[in-house]
């Protein structure tokens, strides 16, 4: 065995085990010996051993001495010598550990993509400006809203300036960011997007490559490999990276010099982090914004409460264009009110009402195309009694009815969702009548309704496994599910079934549904070229008399009044606590809640949602939900309290399956 002599220089190194562990989530010391000195720096991956076996960790600091009365071990290797954990990563995660009771380790795995070799030979030391030419953006676009040219002047001076953005109808949100983004990145700051998926990634890189060259614009999504991923990520530690575009976990990219951290359409699932601790990443963007001082931006075609929550609470101030500029810019929206009823007593009862078939025809007429959306994939996904509605059910499992359909093929036999046994024999369980009828239509029968009123029109439909990207202006009719719609300069929109998306058992059913239209209906044209949406619903709705009026804050400040009344999120800080009846109880009384914390519950577990794992039910009780409510204040101390619970669970040895999430997304 050779012998090893400390460093002569800070010999002791503070690390973090990357062990997954409540109760380990802590620094242990070690001692650096002499060889691996000069590249063991705070940020590095490494590797040690703990209790008998080798396991990776952070280097988090060095230090003179330890206050450790036993003795040190040494540590084993250096991983790597690049340094991706930097000083302000770590803030953040410490940060949002305490927000959402989370552990270092399952956020790190989040911030930090896994190693890969050979990435680590590439170049990435070239300075931004040697990747490419550029070209000076136009921020014209910025002078359409109030308050638009001020934050531009703020971000391009560095000052911290936070905007709640309303895209304006008839200004593709992607061209208007585009534009800001590189003239900061030019200008010599940093940049940090995120949006939801894949097609705004693709989007908006597109955006950028007008202004700047396309190895100026650094991707970061989970459709990349391990080596592209990890390459690119280097480049961004490294500092070479101005302008990062990504999904969800590139919110925590170490962008040198942030100026601008920009969230797209927050009210999106696709940003919160399905495994724990269930990261938001507006929530990530906030936090980075309030620690390193960067410019923050909300952008979408809707508004969320949370977003409307940070106007009302002056942390953030709107960028929202004047009513007569959306007046001029939006299209014509119609809902069903009491001049189509008298015209036509039953477009209360029809699904495509004649007012729909009407805007859909001239759209065609005009020759530009038409856009259907069906909230709904497949056929007739949702069957009920004919007779007495009651939904009807699979004899086997108990699972919901359908009529499904192959994409592109004929609609099958009625058949169980869950399990797939065909129902050939239906009886209802509450009045047995053997009649079935359709509670929603999915979108291939929307096409096949669509196809026969409109013969010898072309028929497309995006959506599942099948999304069209665009749709040239020529006539057809798009058959599109939310979030799947085409890009396209559309004559018309059709909003079909707008109360399968309305009357959902979920807090935020008008708000997702809002968005879904929102978006929907910004790809048509405006009124003064003939654009036409129709919502197959009552005009005195209030989401659909936001929709006419183009009025998405009117809409999210209602929203937020309402939920203020009945304390709920984002009025309150609120957890939810899943687990075995027995386990939950027994946590609570580990916990030493706020002093106004109210406890809710049991309550059974929503539809669809299943604890991990598996335990002895007789034993520890059926799987429940509980809810931890507390008035706003500090942003830390409910999640700093679950986050102790955690600990003192883990050290008395509970493995009863337990999940917490501190103001998620859905609360059931």
């Amino acid at each position: 065995m050779k012998t090893r002599t400390a460093a002569p220089h800070l010999p002791v190194a503070r690390v973090l085990p990357l062990l997954g562990l409540a109760h380990l989530d802590r620094t242990f010391d070690y001692l650096v010996d002499t060889e691996l000195d000069e590249v063991a720096q705070p940020g590095v991956r490494l590797r040690i051993r703990f209790a008998g076996r080798l396991i990776d960790a952070i280097l988090l600091e060095r230090l003179p001495s330890s206050d450790h009365e036993g003795q040190l071990s040494w540590l084993e290797r250096i991983i790597s010598p690049d340094v991706v954990y930097p000083k302000e990563t770590a803030e953040l995660v410490e940060a949002l550990c305490r927000r959402y009771a989370g552990t270092r380790s399952d956020l790190i795995r989040s911030a930090i993509p896994a190693r890969h070799g050979g990435a680590e030979s590439a170049d990435t030391s070239l300075a931004w400006e040697e990747l490419g030419s550029t070209q000076e953006p136009d921020l014209s676009d910025w002078a359409c809203y109030t308050h638009g040219q001020s934050f531009v002047d703020a971000v391009l001076g560095g000052a911290t300036a936070r905007g709640v953005w309303q895209v304006c109808p008839g200004i593709p949100w992607w061209r208007s960011l585009a534009a800001l983004a590189a003239k900061t990145a030019i200008d010599g700051g940093g940049v940090l997007i995120v949006v939801p998926d894949q097609r705004d990634v693709d989007r908006l890189e597109r955006a950028l490559r007008e202004h700047v060259a396309a190895k100026q614009v650094t991707t970061l999504t989970a459709a990349l490999g391990p080596q592209a991923r990890y390459r690119r990520f280097l480049s961004v530690v490294h500092g070479q990276a101005r302008i990062v575009v990504g999904t969800r976990s590139a919110a925590f990219a170490p962008v040198a010099d942030l100026r601008l951290a920009v969230v797209m359409f927050d009210q999106d699932d696709n940003l919160v982090d399905p495994r724990a601790p269930y990261v938001h990443a507006r929530e990530v963007l906030t936090t980075k914004s309030q620690q390193q001082g960067c410019a923050f931006l909300i952008g979408g075609h809707s508004r969320s409460a949370e977003a409307q929550l940070l106007v009302e609470t002056g942390w953030a101030h709107d960028i929202v264009a004047p009513r007569e500029t959306i007046r001029q810019a939006m299209p014509r929206v119609t809902g069903i009110g009491d001049h189509e009823l008298s015209r036509d007593p039953l477009a209360h009862q029809a699904r495509i009402p004649h007012v729909a078939f009407t805007a859909a025809r001239a759209a065609l007429e005009r020759g530009t195309p038409v856009l259907v959306q069906s909230p709904r994939k497949g056929y007739l996904p949702t069957l009920s009694c004919g007779t007495c509605r009651t939904p009807a059910r699979c004899r086997a499992c108990n699972g919901p009815l359908g009529i499904p359909a192959d994409e592109g093929n004929a609609p099958g036999v009625v058949s169980c969702q869950w399990c797939g046994r065909p129902e050939t024999h239906f009886r209802c369980s509450s009045c047995g009548s053997p009649k079935l009828r359709a509670v929603v239509f999915g979108s291939g029968r929307t096409a096949e309704e669509l196809g026969r009123a409109f013969p010898g029109v072309r028929i497309i439909i995006s959506g599942g496994s099948t999304v069209i990207d665009e749709v040239p202006s020529e006539p057809a009719i798009v058959v599109a599910t939310p979030g799947a719609e085409p890009v396209g300069e559309y004559g018309a929109a059709l909003l079909l079934d707008p109360w399968a998306l309305l009357t959902r058992a979920d807090l935020r059913a008008t708000e997702d549904t809002l968005a879904k239209w929102f978006h929907a209906a910004s790809l048509v044209q405006s009124h003064r070229a003939g654009g036409e949406v129709v919502v197959t619903a009552e005009s005195r709705v209030p989401a659909v008399q936001a929709l006419v009026r183009w009025d998405p804050v009117w809409a999210a400040r209602g929203e937020l009044y309402q939920r203020k009344e009945v304390s709920l999120p984002p009025t309150v800080h609120m957890a939810v606590i899943d687990g075995p009846v027995r386990a939950v109880e027994k946590y609570l009384e580990l916990l030493e809640l706020p002093e106004q914390a109210e406890v809710l519950g049991p309550v059974p577990l929503p539809s669809g949602v299943t604890l991990p794992g598996e335990y002895d039910t007789d034993a520890l009780g059926p799987p429940q939900r509980f809810l931890v409510r507390v008035p706003l204040g500090p942003r830390d101390e409910l999640g700093t309290a679950l986050r102790t619970g955690l600990i003192r669970r883990a050290a008395i040895k509970d493995s009863a399956p337990l999940r917490v999430q501190v103001d998620p997304v859905n609360i059931g």
